[in-house]
């Protein structure tokens, strides 16, 4: 058999090993590293040895240790017990809740859709079945329950190793794949994008109503329309679509959100490794495409699709990197990629509304080194007219966030004509701004930051969090006291509180959160409270959620037997008062498996999580010790079924004999 490096062997190398992505920014815009450190020295940090002598002296550790968890266990606003850490093919939730495996990749979403059977898959079969590796999990409540609702859910990428039989072969101890043929690829094509299903909670249980009338699959292949001021444009139009206004499908999608409205939000983020081919250097489109990473070639769907290879379809990864729009009240509605919030590798779309009814969307660049967004509506949010909100997203303007040494930060308006933003930069109109959302944002000196993923608004408390991965490329001379972690692998959260509790506001005030890691090794830098347990620190964080009650919830993707030790998982964090920076473990994941969603339902008495890519590795796990792959998988969850491959799913937590999660 032919053999080439599989996709997941690309998109795990560079972003679970190395934990950080490619990185293409090739400005020398100040990072969140170096702005942390100018920060905090000036701030009056004491440094090394000093600093270690000065609190000895002062007072000993062990009251300091003790003070803090008097302060941390008095003043949490989690009640649970939590999950051990560590690193099996199963999953863990906290003592006195249940995690019931909700939805399963190959699940039937339709009355008339066929049984799963991993043997025999098709394209068809996959259409009308839950899709592969979910990421975000959104609910949006019918008639306003919080027990009967739509389940939307993005399907990021494939992992084919795991997915198809007889594809692998292990050569020197890695995993060859077989080139793919036309059927495979299609079934990889009909896996990603989302899948919006109806779902009912009865007798405490959640289920999948098979037949609901809203539930609906979008795919690679979906028909979706680009709206908004880039639709139309030349650079847009392709030999298939003259107009610049249809796109077929979806990719990559990762976080998402689910707008004021009750739309679903799936985000487009590394849309560059669907792409082949080559370009002249010379052509038009090619330093656009250098700053994306396009092409890449991960996937094969250039050798069946001519729309995949860059050479003969050169404007067609310009309708991909887009936020996608879809109505779900409406399973014949054509998704709309709304182009007004930019093209880049988009991680997560979460919104709210700012006192004077604008709608703000918070948005994650997510490559080391990249930056940090938002984008406010000119329209204002009526919440007694739906059919008014519709177009909301086709018109406001998108910023980029400059973080500075004195704890401010600016919102740097994207707007043609203004800054260097001219034609003398070749941006001859607002179109050609958010086609290369990067570039304006290097040439506006934004900040680089360390892999932003999701950004959370947290209306309780008029703050931000942003979550940033890692960054294993920070340099050395980048450090000081303060920030004491070149090749960053385990991230930080930082907070942001906008101008007068106005997320629509242009300034405002940013603090770090939490640093991440092992806050025993004095080397690593975190910063959790000492209250923390040895169970109840992370790396890596990824994805978040803020409950209706305003508490934070970090989910993490990279932590593993090398990196630290133990699986992903969902953590509950402080984030005020006494407790502040005391995280607290609640569920983790099977071995090689990535913690997505999280998300609770508006009366917090569930909460939805998604496991995806389960038992991808074992190798560095003393319980498996050797590449996985579908015929010899380092876990069989869910199902733990000879017959049956590692199915990434959604699983409902709720609490034994009802009530609130984490109270």
């Amino acid at each position: 058999m032919n053999e080439y490096v599989s996709p997941e062997t690309k998109f795990r190398t560079s972003q679970l090993e190395d934990n950080d992505g490619p990185g293409h920014n090739p400005t020398a815009n100040r990072t969140m590293g170096e702005v942390i450190a100018a920060r905090f020295s000036r701030r009056g940090f004491l440094k090394g040895s000093l600093a270690v002598s000065a609190i000895a002296a002062t007072v000993s550790p062990i009251a300091l240790i003790t003070a803090d968890n008097a302060r941390a266990a008095s003043g949490s606003v989690f009640s649970f017990d939590e999950v051990e850490a560590g690193i099996d093919d199963k999953h863990h939730v906290a003592a006195g809740y249940d995690a019931d495996i909700l939805l399963r990749w190959g699940d039937p979403i339709f009355a008339d859709a066929p049984e799963f059977d991993p043997a025999n898959q098709t394209p068809e079969a996959q259409a009308k079945q839950f899709g592969y590796n979910n990421d975000y999990v959104g609910y949006i409540p019918l008639d306003g329950s919080s027990e009967h609702g739509l389940l939307v859910v993005n399907h990021e990428y494939t992992n084919e190793h795991l997915m198809f039989p007889g594809i692998v072969t292990i050569s020197e101890g890695e995993i060859k794949v077989s080139d793919a043929d036309q059927k495979r690829v299609d079934i990889e094509m009909a896996a990603h994008g989302g899948s919006i299903v109806e779902i009912r909670k009865e007798g405490g249980k959640w289920q999948v109503v098979k037949d609901g009338e809203l539930n609906r699959r979008i795919t690679a292949t979906t028909e979706m329309q680009l709206s908004g001021p880039v639709a139309g444009h030349d650079r847009v139009k392709t030999n298939a679509d003259a107009t610049g206004t249809k796109v077929f499908g979806t990719i990559n999608n990762c976080a998402g959100g689910v707008t004021p409205w009750g739309t679903y939000i799936l985000a487009e983020e590394n849309f560059h490794g669907y792409f082949a081919g080559e370009l002249p250097a010379d052509h038009p489109e090619a330093a656009n495409y250098e700053r994306v990473g396009v092409p890449d070639g991960t996937y094969q769907w250039a050798n069946f699709y001519d729309r995949f290879d860059v050479s003969k379809e050169p404007n067609e990864p310009n309708r991909f990197g887009w936020i996608v729009e879809v109505d779900v009240q409406d399973p014949n509605s054509v998704p709309k990629k709304r182009t007004a919030l930019g093209r880049f590798k988009h991680e997560g779309a979460e919104s709210i509304v700012a006192p004077d009814g604008r709608v703000v969307f918070y948005l994650g660049d997510d490559e080391r080194f990249d930056y940090v967004y938002k984008f406010v509506t000119a329209g204002k949010f009526n919440p007694d007219d739906r059919a008014a909100n519709m177009d909301l997203l086709d018109e406001g303007t998108l910023y980029v966030a400059k973080f500075a040494d004195d704890g401010s930060f600016e919102w740097l308006p994207l707007v043609h004509g203004q800054g260097p933003l001219t034609a003398e930069n070749g941006f001859a109109s607002q179109a050609d701004i958010l086609i290369e959302t990067r570039r304006a944002g290097d040439l506006l000196e934004a900040t680089k930051m360390d892999r932003p993923e999701d950004i959370q608004p947290n209306g309780a408390n008029g703050k931000v969090y942003v979550l940033l991965t890692n960054n294993t490329k920070r340099k050395a001379e980048q450090v000081d006291a303060a920030n004491p972690r070149f090749e960053s692998a385990f991230g930080h959260i930082i907070e942001l509180a906008e101008d007068g509790g106005d997320f629509a506001a242009t300034k405002g005030k940013w603090e770090i959160l939490l640093k991440c890691g092992d806050p025993s090794v004095a080397e690593v830098g975190a910063s959790f409270s000492t209250a923390t347990t040895a169970n109840g620190w992370f790396g890596m964080p990824d994805n978040c959620a803020v409950d209706s009650a305003g508490r934070l919830w970090v989910s993490t993707d990279g932590n593993g037997p090398k990196a630290t030790g133990r699986t992903d998982g969902l953590w509950a964090v402080d984030t005020e008062g006494e407790a502040r920076a005391t995280s607290k473990l609640f569920f983790r994941v099977p071995i090689g498996a990535e913690m997505c969603g999280p998300l609770f339902t508006p009366d917090d008495q569930t909460a939805f999580v998604a496991v995806q890519h389960p038992a991808d590795g074992g190798e560095d796990w003393e319980g498996f010790g050797r590449p996985s792959y579908y015929e010899d998988l380092s876990t069989r969850w869910p199902d733990f079924k000879d017959d049956m491959p590692v199915r990434p799913s959604v699983v409902a937590i709720t609490k034994q004999g009802g009530g609130k999660i984490g109270v």
